[in-house]
């Protein structure tokens, strides 16, 4: 014999479910960081790796890891000393690595920060992978030397589209540091634009070019985040062999650049760095690695202290901006409610349970838009962006029935609902 069960409220389940999501985000509500050296940032003269007990990589012209001749460094998945060791006095020397001050830096804000090592798996929501993109609010990838693989690509992508942040970091056209005919500029642009998810989904391209100079042509509004950030107000940057993007406010109509080329009109092209958002996480792009590099590491590479001592200490406040920015309301669509903190808006929708169709109605002009609906398994179902959508203008989505996380992103604030269709 069948029972049948006592129908929950509507009202019910939609607190339980917030508090349960929200308890979730509290519970787990530190940021956590991760720097791949998974695509050969050792490579060469690189070492783009925040902390190495080892020295014994290779990264071979086939494309592949060398692990028994190799002097490069071999980053382990937790730094050592334990990060709980550092104090605001603690120098960078506290590890090792050419990316060690950025490391630390962060670990001073409080972040979680650990290392996909060289054999490690770039994934996304795979459950088997204690690594997995999902586990991490910002991943960061700087200057690659190895290409991505189609499914690496499609991984990063929809942890963007679901509420992570990338930082993506280039080198000049040439600077292919393991001689296998390809370079960070050439390998970034391979992945925005050989995926399967969608051409250049960011709305960036790295130029093909290789240029040294200290540019003052910073262009931000004085509330921009990057340019006048908690860290500080960003003057200047220094590029030494570096690259440009070309953006495509077509393709992403978030994408903004904020410094530029000496010489050139701000805009949409020669931009050195730039961000955006993408779904509902947040990207973030520099086009030199020198900037990141602290100067200390692998005694066999030929390190600069871009971080602290170029463009007169700008860069540690530039490249921290960013991360903090990446921080914010980051993280995996797990994570889709909001902590308190965030900034919120004010966004009717209705009716809610609805028959299939969703109404959505801000009481406040809104501009970069992003709308994400993702259904309770965390896989993003619609994703729609518009440049604006103004007080009082209807917007909708259509779905099949069942319960779903609708989240609403802008440059105002950031609204979710929890909605039911019948």
């Amino acid at each position: 014999m069948y029972r049948i069960m006592p129908e929950f409220s509507f009202n019910k389940l939609l607190l339980s479910l917030s508090f349960f999501l929200i308890t979730t985000i509290n519970s787990n509500a530190q940021v956590r960081i991760l720097f791949d050296a998974t695509k050969g940032e050792m490579a060469g003269n690189a070492d783009w790796v925040i902390d190495y007990d080892q020295t014994t990589l290779g990264v071979g012209s086939s494309g592949t890891y060398l692990t028994t001749s190799g002097h490069q460094s071999n980053p382990q998945q937790i730094p050592t000393p334990a990060q709980s060791g550092i104090t605001i006095a603690t120098t960078e020397t506290y590890w090792s690595g050419g990316l060690s001050a950025w490391a630390v830096d962060c670990a001073k804000k409080g972040y979680i920060v650990e290392t996909l090592p060289w054999n490690g798996q770039i994934t996304y929501g795979n459950i088997s992978n204690a690594q997995d993109l999902s586990h991490y609010n910002i991943y960061i990838v700087d200057e690659p030397n190895l290409v991505f693989s189609a499914a690496e690509k499609t991984a990063i992508i929809h942890f963007v589209q679901n509420g992570g942040s990338l930082f993506i970091i280039s080198d000049h056209n040439g600077s292919d540091r393991n001689g296998d005919g390809w370079d960070s500029p050439n390998i970034w642009n391979d992945l925005f634009n050989n995926n399967t998810v969608a051409v250049n989904p960011f709305g960036i391209n790295f130029d093909l070019v290789d240029f040294s100079q200290t540019t003052t042509n910073v262009s931000a509004t004085t509330t921009d985040s990057i340019i006048h950030g908690p860290m500080g107000n960003v003057t200047k940057a220094q590029w030494a062999n570096g690259t440009t993007m070309t953006l495509d406010p077509i393709k992403n109509p978030t994408i903004k650049g904020v410094i530029f080329k000496t010489g050139t009109s701000p805009g949409n092209t020669n931009a050195m760095v730039a961000y955006g958002r993408y779904g509902a996480g947040k990207i973030a792009a520099m086009g030199d690695s020198s900037p990141a590099d602290d100067g200390t590491g692998n005694p066999a590479c030929t390190l600069y202290n871009g971080y602290f001592a170029d463009a007169g200490g700008n860069h540690q406040l530039l490249i921290m901006n960013i991360t903090i920015w990446l921080a914010h309301k980051a993280g995996a669509l797990g994570t889709i409610v909001n902590s308190a903190s965030a900034d919120k808006i004010n966004i009717s929708v209705y009716p809610n349970p609805s028959s299939g169709t969703q109404t959505i109605v801000p009481d406040q002009n809104l501009t970069n838009v992003t709308i994400a609906v993702c259904n309770t398994d965390g896989t993003e179902v619609l994703r729609r962006t518009m440049s604006r959508l103004d007080q009082n203008e209807l917007a909708s989505v259509t779905l099949n029935p069942g319960y779903y996380f609708l989240k609403i992103v802008s440059d105002q604030g950031i609204q979710t609902s929890v909605i039911l269709i019948r």
